[in-house]
């Protein structure tokens, strides 16, 4: 059987080409977390008798093999071009909440990563995960992307240095004109966006690339300080042990994480671990819904009612990855919002994800020069796709208060609290309230009135700090 017939390209209007475009595309959006996921993580996992960057290299392979589990997931039974790989704001939660803050063992933190994992795949098996997510109120779907492309744009002009902190503001416009990352990051912006407005395919490869490339001359041509615009620590090892030298140091056995959940299960406190297990089941829930639903509105993929066709096949691929990757010894995989840049660049089924999956597996001998392409070489793409996404916004009813007030929300509140669950939530505890409020609580599902209220008690008990 052809790739052809595998992955019905023909059906879904692309070919091998576009595919392998797209999956390249959404590689080079996310393999920052290669780098990013055991930066994180190493604060709060250490291995007695192994050194820090041992201990990093260790998470960095997890963090490849766990994403390239529940790529293959979505890539052979869900065929859909949406990546996975260990989620920025969880591993975040699991280092500096779970293990540094409530003091409980990284282990055990793993266990609860592993819990989760389970919860997902029965509920997903049984459609439940589905069912709750088409709960969702239609203007809610319908502005997620939008929501999603903002925070996209927002994340982007950060990493670019557009945008930085403000004590009197919160946030306020950088020093585009001296500052070298922000003029290098906004030319590959300005480059891809005319390269992608004549139609050139690939358009975000070559904006990356380009940008990468430009910054490594700068900096060894001595235009630009050390550092400025290249990792130091990277740019340290390949000039004094050479790229072979830096290859072959590498720590490749992860025994050590592999398994050390279950070492985790013996020191559970059952309050405690109920907590963190619900904490991960949430943001992962709706980070992963969202998501989801935010890429297939924008890449076409959902149907006359709003909702994305057997949804159950990629929610069980994160499931898997997330259980997979606890026992091999990192926290909790969602899909990427990344996914999207591939959808952009024409990714239309699995074969994107099997790309995806592929180029990662091929940074195992790489990982520990990894962040040689600059992040805001690569959050380029995240800029692109954060206006491109904003067209969902034409399908919302802005004439009708509830459609208009919860996607208004929806679409805010991610951005602004740096989080897509928490605008998600927003909008679904919004819409029942205007509808009732309306007239019109006869056309409000239970469901909707139930996931509404579970959501209210949740962030009320997580926001006032009553069980940390």
């Amino acid at each position: 059987m052809g790739l052809n017939s595998f992955f019905d390209l023909d059906d879904h209007d692309t070919d091998v080409n576009s595919e392998v475009i797209a999956g390249a595309t959404t590689f080079l959006a996310m393999a920052y977390i290669i780098v990013v996921n055991p930066t994180v993580l190493s604060n709060a996992i250490s291995i007695e008798g192994y050194s820090d960057p041992e201990v990093f290299q260790m998470i960095a392979i997890t963090t490849i093999l766990a994403s390239v589990a529940a790529m293959l997931v979505m890539a052979l039974y869900a065929n859909r071009p949406f990546g996975l790989a260990p989620g920025l704001g969880l591993n975040a939660f699991f280092a500096f909440t779970v293990v540094l803050g409530l003091g409980i063992p990284w282990q055990t933190a793993l266990a609860a990563v592993f819990v989760e994992g389970i919860i997902f795949i029965v509920l997903t098996a049984i459609g439940a995960r589905e069912y709750i997510i088409n709960l969702f109120p239609e203007p809610v779907k319908f502005a997620v992307g939008a929501g999603i492309g903002v925070f996209l744009l927002f994340i982007g002009l950060q990493e670019f240095q557009v945008i930085v902190n403000d004590d009197a503001t919160l946030v306020t416009l950088g020093s585009v004109g001296s500052n070298p990352v922000a003029i290098l990051g906004l030319s590959g912006v300005v480059l891809t966006l005319l390269l992608w407005a004549r139609g050139i395919t690939g358009s975000i490869i070559i904006g990356i690339l380009t940008t990468a490339i430009a910054g490594w001359g700068l900096t060894l041509g001595g235009v630009v300080d050390r550092g400025v615009l290249v990792n130091e620590s990277v740019l340290s090892a390949v000039e004094q042990q050479g790229v072979v030298g830096v290859i072959t140091g590498i720590q490749y056995d992860i025994t050590p994480l592999a398994g050390a959940f279950i070492d985790g299960l013996s020191r559970v406190e059952p309050l405690t671990f109920g907590f963190v297990v619900l904490t991960f089941f949430f943001v992962d829930f709706f980070d992963t819904a969202g998501t989801l639903i935010g890429i297939a509105q924008f890449g076409d993929f959902l149907d006359e009612n709003g909702e994305l066709p057997e949804m159950d096949k990629p929610l069980m691929a994160d499931a898997v990855g997330t259980t997979v990757g606890a026992m091999l010894g990192t926290s909790t995989v969602t899909t990427y919002i990344e996914s999207s840049t591939g959808v952009e660049a024409g990714g239309r089924t699995g074969l994107t994800t099997l790309v995806v999956a592929g180029l990662f597996l091929l940074m195992i001998p790489f990982v520990a020069i990894a962040s040689a392409i600059p992040s805001y070489a690569s959050f380029i793409a995240l800029v692109i796709v954060g206006v491109i996404m904003f067209e969902g916004v034409v399908d919302i009813d802005w004439r009708d208060p509830a459609w208009s007030i919860s996607a208004a929300l929806t679409i805010t509140i991610m951005p602004l609290t740096y989080s897509i669950a928490d605008g998600l939530a927003a909008g679904i505890i919004s819409y029942p309230l205007v509808k009732a409020a309306a007239g019109e609580a006869d056309e409000i599902r239970l469901g909707q009135w139930l996931l509404a209220a579970v959501l209210v008690v949740y962030f009320y008990v997580q926001t006032s700090g009553m069980l940390l």
